[in-house]
């Protein structure tokens, strides 16, 4: 039996994603896949404050960060495959923003893969968040916190 090649997905789109499509696309016909794992960022309405984020991206230079990561992740651990999905334009609370899901021959890999992934890309990918506060104003663009910037050093 010959190895296959990993799966690797990454995509940045204004659409909604199916978590069970994209699991099922990295796994289907796949007999070398012991573990799965996903993370799935949803928008929050900070206590009832945020009507909605308007997410905005810098075409080709998202993609090809998160390309880049991707190919850390892959250096790293033994992946049968990842994807990392993003949405952008303006997202409600409640509703999904990011994806990422890993896929391993163990648990392990694919647990901190995902992780790790999911921590370069809050920190490291080219997007930016503007809020929408449900009294009509805007919050203005939201920095990156702190404690996500620390999550990098983790990794180092």
């Amino acid at each position: 039996m010959t190895a296959r090649s990993p799966s690797l997905v990454m995509r940045v789109q204004r659409q909604d994603f199916d978590i069970s499509e994209e699991i099922l696309s990295m796994t289907a016909g796949r007999r070398d896949i012991g573990a799965v794992v996903t993370f799935s960022g949803l928008c929050r309405d900070e206590d009832g404050k945020l009507a909605a984020l308007e997410l905005e991206h810098y075409p080709g230079m998202a993609e090809g960060e998160m390309r880049r990561i991707a190919a850390l992740a892959f250096d790293r651990w033994p992946l049968q495959g990842l994807c990392a999905i993003h949405r952008y334009g303006m997202i409600e609370p409640g509703e999904q923003i990011v994806l990422v899901v890993a896929a391993s021959r163990h648990r392990q890999a694919a647990f901190d893969a995902a992780s790790f992934m999911m921590d370069y890309l809050k920190s490291s990918a080219p997007f930016w968040k503007k809020e929408h506060l449900n009294d009509g104003t805007t919050g203005g663009w939201v920095d990156a916190r702190e404690d996500d910037r620390e999550r990098l050093e983790h990794w180092r």
